[in-house]
């Protein structure tokens, strides 16, 4: 199950200087508020579910909303895996604790680092994808 988050502080296109998000479009779509339960439920009931995809713009800058989605899913004894795309960089998310805080909900894995325009991808065992910029790799928490 694939679920976006509605915000992004463009990090990746700030950095490179140019338009380069893939997802920028969503920031332009109205939002659909979904009540955690009905996600967890509706992830619950569906057979074919095995990991919880969180994306979008940029999961992080909504952190308590983040956080209240996972805690869901931990509390409905789901211990699937919950894969988090980001454009933050491991340093960025361990200086502002995020790291820490989402050891209680492991196993959480964690792509980082922001896209740059140019790079070779590359595939990362983790996650067994391949990956748009050869900084960008996955960690497991």
């Amino acid at each position: 199950m694939v679920i976006m988050f509605p915000s992004c502080s463009w990090k990746c296109e700030k950095d490179c200087g140019k338009r380069v998000c893939q997802n920028s479009t969503l920031a332009n779509a109205p939002n659909i508020e979904v009540d955690p339960e009905a996600i967890v439920k509706r992830y619950m009931d569906n057979p074919l579910t095995s990991a919880i995809v969180i994306g979008g713009l940029e999961p992080f800058d909504d952190y308590r909303d983040l956080i209240e989605l996972i805690q869901y899913f931990r509390f409905a004894k789901c211990t699937d895996d919950i894969v988090i795309y980001t454009g933050y960089t491991e340093a960025e998310l361990k200086g502002r604790c995020f790291l820490f805080d989402l050891q209680r909900y492991s196993p959480v894995i964690i792509k980082v680092g922001r896209f740059i325009p140019d790079q070779q991808p590359h595939f990362d065992d983790l996650l067994g994808v391949r990956l748009a910029s050869d900084n960008q790799y996955a960690i497991k928490v």
